[in-house]
């Protein structure tokens, strides 16, 4: 299913996640290497049927500055990495950073106020009017007998009663919605990021490390990567310059450093989101079109979610096996750390489901109908601490193109690769595998692949290396094989 970044829409996944919110297209596809994710990263389904949008939710539209940007998913050659540009498939997630310009339903704000129609005057009309009078006058009868008896008891004392404790004096429990905000909103950043051109947007992050490391999304800071402008604002109104240290436009995860980091950071605690189960308690903070140090509440509505969301340039598409919340997501939630009951981060707030139709530089920004995304942190976490070490992300992959359509049937090798590509890498995992083209990836060990981007989402919640058992089908019968993971470096 695919989702809007807080801001573009994304076509859902019936097979594969959707590509990303508003899903624009995408880059034209290049040659796949042997390093290339899984396979060359699909390019979006250029077709299929349509759904939901889905948008990043990443950065909002800043209401004081800079406009948001929508990440939207692309369609092209199949393999392509990174995806080409596709035209934006409604259903696709939007960032839920709220990009640029999200899609949203018109007349929300702005109703129309039509006048009541005149009252009928007939028989029922007067003994309605009756029993109204009716009840006002023993509305009256018993306010006037509470102030009789009020009045006659009345000594001179009042029994107003007083709380010990008040506002700010009030002590929380740990494990309250209030105290886990109290605890993680100082460690939360309001992040503006600007391009040299001054077009930008709004979204979060929160503190990595005592180092001054903030994770937050890719398309959050993407506008500020080549020689932008990048400032992180605390709740307590400090605020720092800061620089992109990575950022994975696959992963749609990015880390940034504030400069002169004051030395009292403290850092949120880690989840494991493996852990996670549906119907658990969460807690969302970001800036929500720009409101800052908003915290939202909701449940996991779901797990391992099959989710592609774009920025809504058509160039930029991002693949998850995503956490599902209903709690309150939007444009400039986007890189927001997602917390179980007791505080810790259990993923990073980064796609909404939307119902509208708008794309970048839309009139209209979308908003939340209780479909939020989030990237798993363990993934998040893993990917964070290789752009902290080098730079660039490591993408896990098989070694193979798989066709991005929607399709109920699995992820099926093409015939070619991207730009003329051989379709199973020489000597590649799938090679050594056994794999060839026609054949259909229908399971990832035991999780149900229906298509080519559900399959990129779950290949990335594993680290190169790993072992995993492949499921594929071939001239109507099903082998099972055993495949050690490559890796591929980079995003290009």
């Amino acid at each position: 299913m695919s989702t809007e970044n807080e801001g573009t829409a994304v076509p859902p996944a019936p097979s594969a996640p959707p590509v990303p919110v508003d899903a624009p297209a995408a880059s034209a596809p290049q040659a796949p290497d042997a390093g290339a994710p899984t396979t060359p990263i699909p390019p979006h389904p250029s077709g299929g049927a349509q759904g939901p949008e889905l948008v990043h939710a990443g950065p909002a539209p800043a209401y004081a500055s800079a406009q948001g940007q929508q990440h939207a998913g692309a369609g092209g050659p199949e393999g392509a990495w990174p995806p080409p540009q596709a035209p934006q498939v409604p259903g696709t997630p939007s960032y839920a950073d709220g990009g640029a310009g999200g899609a949203g339903t018109t007349g929300v704000w702005g109703a129309g106020y039509q006048q009541p129609a005149p009252k009928p005057k007939n028989g029922r009309g007067g003994l309605v009017a009756a029993i109204l009078v009716a009840a006002l006058v023993a509305g009256g009868l018993g306010g006037g007998l509470g102030y009789t008896l009020a009045k006659n008891n009345d000594n001179g004392s009042s029994t107003t009663l007083s709380a010990s404790d008040s506002g700010g004096s009030v002590k929380r429990d740990a494990g309250t919605v209030a105290g886990v905000a109290q605890r993680a909103l100082p460690s939360t950043v309001t992040i503006e990021a600007e391009s040299t051109s001054g077009e930008g947007g709004t979204g979060t992050g929160f503190v990595f490390d005592a180092q001054g490391h903030i994770v937050t999304n890719n398309h959050v800071v993407a506008e500020a990567v080549d020689g932008g402008k990048l400032t992180a604002t605390f709740p307590s109104g400090k605020k720092y310059d800061a620089e992109v240290v990575g950022h994975a436009q696959g992963y749609d995860v990015a880390v940034i450093k504030l400069k002169n980091a004051p030395s009292d950071l403290k850092p949120l605690t880690l989840g494991n989101s493996d852990q996670v189960a549906v119907g658990d308690s969460t807690i969302a903070i970001g800036a929500p079109f720009g409101l800052s140090n908003t915290v939202t509440t909701g449940i996991i509505s779901a797990k391992n979610r099959p989710v592609a969301s774009s920025d809504g340039s058509g160039s930029n598409a991002s693949y998850m096996s995503a956490l599902q919340t209903d709690a309150s997501i939007n444009p400039g939630n986007s890189g927001g750390p997602l917390l179980d009951a007791q505080g810790n981060v259990i993923g990073i707030n980064s796609a909404i489901q939307s119902t509208s139709s708008g794309g970048l530089g839309g009139t209209s920004q979308s908003g939340s109908i209780g479909l939020g995304f989030a990237i798993p942190i363990n993934q998040a976490k893993y990917v964070a601490q290789q752009l902290i070490k080098t730079g660039k992300p490591v993408y896990a992959k098989i070694g193979a193109s798989v066709s991005l359509d929607d399709s109920t049937g699995g992820a099926k090798i093409t015939p070619e690769g991207a730009a003329g590509s051989a379709p199973v890498e020489a000597g590649g995992p799938a090679a050594k595998a056994g794999l060839k083209p026609g054949d259909v990836i229908t399971k990832l060990d035991d999780h149900v692949i229906d298509s080519g981007p559900t399959l990129i989402g779950e290949i990335w919640t594993h680290q190169p290396g790993d072992k995993v058992k492949i499921t594929y089908e071939r001239d109507g019968k099903t082998h099972t094989v055993d495949l050690t993971l490559g890796s591929r470096t980079g995003d290009s």
